[in-house]
């Protein structure tokens, strides 16, 4: 019994020792930074999470479903620069869809790790078989199937560094019966390479751009995130020249900070303000933007776009001038030959309309709502008053987006992630799950409506499982709150919008989470300081914000009115008096603002 015992002991001892392609991968994934893979282990990845394992300092998070693992590391890539996540053969490849294409959309860079069914299995219509290869083509930048131990070194380096290089997702199909072949070491680089090259324009360029600039009188620059690197830059070119600055949501809280000539967003979720100073303006600069609401950019502005991806320039407005080169070293090249303005008036206009938006913005936080109804607008500023000053706010696709875009504000070095560009609903819980495992030292807040987090409600498990001390607010007005706007300005009637929810304090409270209810808006306050206050586990509070809350862009159009008020005729003429009064009425104000 002893030398069987000890016999198995050496056994085991050569096994950890042979390295089979599995180890192999994951040795290359952590030299690449690589700390944690999201996934739902089974079947095909089993050699793969074995590897994990024996590693040792890598960490395997199993959530529930693989669309949350494939969310939480698009999160984690945004926050961290590399994240990795797998889903084994066939309905693990499919839950991940929806996660990749969220990254792949979001341009970070993002390893998808595909296991697959033996290969001497392909082409068989095997159980459970799918063809990473095809699926994951239009939502990735590498895209490959290893099928021998020969490839795996050159393949997975190849994929990593294409996914940096490129911001974008590569996808690495592994076979099981691949991943437990012995490795096979490669004279080809395994490191990979993260590089921070200076992109700019040529001197000619450079000329011609600060000849736009100091030709105008009247400058607005409007920012994206590909401008988030260029802050000061932009402060400075904005005080030489008395420039309002406005930008979209996704750069909202990089251009905010330290930036006294911002005055807001413009586009769908925006504000009045911004979109006047582009329509008043001679010459628009779109520095890092592909903002993709056309109708808000002006058609008869002189428009100047710099964008580091030159196929962007154009594609969205009516472009005069367009460059290629990163934000912050084509200002820096620019700005010695900017003229410096002594005029403010433009500045101080667009100024002034700001503070008034800013004043019509807090109608509803000084309103603050009725029992079962309170405003959200309300509870987004609160929770905005009292959240750290470095916290990371997860907002969900959707009016929980709206309330984040118009009431979360810079303070020292806050962030904000949400579905910007795919637009999923769902997002916030989960990339919440990746935020907090890759910064656990900050506050992490999630903005979720009850349309969302009812979509993958299974992965408050995850959350209590590995004990993260998010914070989950959900906005629970018991309608699909976006969709219902845009069949109402449609002239349609919000039909199948209306949503009949389970107490969401009561389900995470099965599953091991604190949880709070809040119905009465003079609770507000002391509710959301009290589950701000808990860092040591999760909490999710269940807020009743009013239904009937609207969320009207900076640009009503005709069309937009005449089909609001058609809805409302239409839910009348089917009886429906009390919706059409509450909406109505819970909305007067604000429409009478605009």
């Amino acid at each position: 019994m002893i030398r069987m015992l000890s016999q198995y002991r050496l056994l085991k001892t050569i096994m950890i020792n042979m390295k089979n392609v599995a180890h192999q991968i994951v040795g290359i994934l952590k030299d690449a930074g690589i700390k944690r893979i999201y996934a739902v282990t089974g079947d095909s990845l089993n050699f793969f999470n074995e590897a994990v394992h024996e590693e040792g300092t890598m960490q395997w998070i199993h959530v529930r479903h693989e669309e949350v693992g494939a969310f939480a590391a698009t999160a984690e890539a945004d926050l961290h620069g590399i994240a990795c996540c797998a889903g084994s053969s066939g309905p693990g490849h499919v839950h991940l869809i929806n996660g990749v294409y969220e990254a792949h959309k979001t341009r970070v860079p993002m390893l998808v790790i595909a296991s697959t069914c033996a290969t001497y299995e392909f082409g068989t219509d095997y159980f459970q078989e799918t063809n990473p290869v095809k699926l994951f083509d239009d939502c990735s930048c590498y895209n490959q199937m290893i099928t021998r131990p020969e490839q795996v070194q050159r393949m997975v380096q190849n994929a990593i560094q294409q996914a940096i290089s490129k911001r974008d997702v590569a996808v690495i199909g592994l076979p099981g019966d691949v991943s437990e072949m012995e490795a096979v070491k490669m004279n080809t680089s395994s490191k990979v390479f993260f590089t921070q090259p200076q992109i700019r324009p040529s001197e000619m360029e450079i000329g011609h751009l600060a000849q736009y600039i100091n030709e105008a009188n009247k400058v607005t620059l409007f920012c994206g995130v590909g401008a988030k690197n260029a802050q000061k830059q932009i402060v400075e070119l904005s005080q030489k020249i008395y420039a309002p600055v406005g930008y979209s949501f996704k750069a909202k809280l990089d251009i905010q900070r330290d930036n006294p000539n911002e005055i807001g967003m413009t586009g769908l979720l925006g504000t009045a303000s911004a979109f006047q100073s582009m329509h008043q303006s001679d010459l628009i600069l779109l520095l890092g933007t592909d903002f993709p609401y056309k109708d808000f950019i002006p058609t008869d502005k002189t428009i100047v776009q710099i964008d580091i991806d030159g196929e962007k320039l154009g594609r969205r407005s009516m472009v005069d001038y367009g460059l290629v080169g990163d934000i912050e070293h084509t200002l820096k090249s620019v700005l010695p030959f900017v003229e410096a303005r002594t005029d403010a008036s433009f500045l101080h206009k667009q100024l002034d309309a700001y503070e008034k938006v800013k004043e019509d913005l807090m109608i509803y936080v000084n309103d603050a709502g009725s029992e079962y109804a309170i405003q959200p607008e309300f509870v987004a500023h609160t929770i905005d008053h009292k959240a750290s000053d470095d916290a990371i706010f997860l907002v969900d696709t959707g009016m929980s987006c709206v309330w984040g875009a118009r009431y979360i504000n810079q303070r020292r070095d806050r962030k904000m992630l949400g579905s910007f560009n795919h637009g999923s609903m769902a997002n916030a819980m989960p990339m919440a799950i990746g935020a907090a495992l890759t910064c656990p030292d900050r506050q992490i807040i999630a903005f979720c409506g009850d349309g969302g987090l009812s979509m993958l409600l299974g992965d408050l498990a995850t959350i209590k499982q590995y004990n993260l001390p998010i914070k989950l607010f959900v906005f629970n007005n018991r309608a699909l709150g976006m969709v219902k706007l845009e069949m109402q300005v449609s002239g349609l009637k919000d039909q199948e919008t209306n949503m009949v929810n389970p107490d969401f304090a009561m389900v995470a409270q099965a599953m091991g989470i604190r949880a709070f209810t809040l119905t009465q808006p003079e609770e507000t306050d002391e509710v959301i300081s009290k589950a701000l206050a808990i860092t040591d586990e999760p909490v999710l509070v269940d807020i009743y914000t009013n239904p009937n809350a609207l969320a009207m862009p900076p640009k009503i159009s005709f069309s937009q009115m005449k089909g609001m008020t058609e809805s409302m005729a239409k839910l009348m003429l089917s009886g429906n008096f009390e919706e059409v009064w509450d909406t109505i009425k819970s909305n007067y104000k604000h429409l009478k603002s605009l």
